[in-house]
């Protein structure tokens, strides 16, 4: 079809255009939303399907975050860099999350921790993904404990859904 590409070069374009638009200005979350949703019109427009082929597997969750407002936005980034979701949802027990991450061989997790009394679990699912698994957290147990992190063998903990992008792209190329 004319006019279309196939071309993840230009996505990886548009990606780090919106992350240098962003960078030295605290965006709302809704310039977040708008900015990605731009990108993943283009997408579908383009007919650009990911920046990888296969695209990597990525499972999501919180521990204990019963809203997941994160994940919701950690989803539209992921899903524009074009990674394979496997969504299990709010308030999940560890053993799924780990169990899960067996199953569909995923390159990366995306956990939500916002309270330290879930810092024992996030440590157990750390030690026991694959080690092929990229270990990417994000939520407030992580920032008021910074010892976590590296107990929980926590590759990279995400301020915001801007930082697991960038961290994202380069960490996967």
């Amino acid at each position: 079809m004319p006019g279309k590409t196939n071309s993840p070069a230009l996505l990886r374009e548009k990606l780090d255009s919106l992350i240098a638009c962003f960078t030295n200005k605290k965006a709302t979350r809704s310039e977040m939303e708008d900015g990605i949703q731009t990108v993943l019109e283009w997408k579908q427009a383009s007919g650009v399907v990911g920046l990888w082929n296969p695209p990597p597997v990525m499972v999501t969750a919180t521990l204990d975050d019963g809203m997941g407002h994160g994940l919701e936005l950690i989803h539209l980034y992921a899903r524009a860099a074009g990674l394979k979701l496997v969504e299990l949802g709010l308030l999940q027990a560890p053993d799924l999350i780990i169990k899960k991450c067996h199953e569909v061989q995923a390159r990366v997790l995306g956990l939500t921790v916002l309270h330290q009394f879930s810092d024992e679990d996030a440590v157990r699912i750390g030690q026991a993904i694959p080690e092929q698994t990229l270990f990417i957290a994000g939520g407030a147990a992580f920032f008021h404990d910074p010892d976590l992190a590296e107990e929980a063998r926590v590759d990279y903990v995400a301020k915001d859904a801007l930082a697991f992008l960038r961290f994202l792209l380069n960490a996967l190329g």
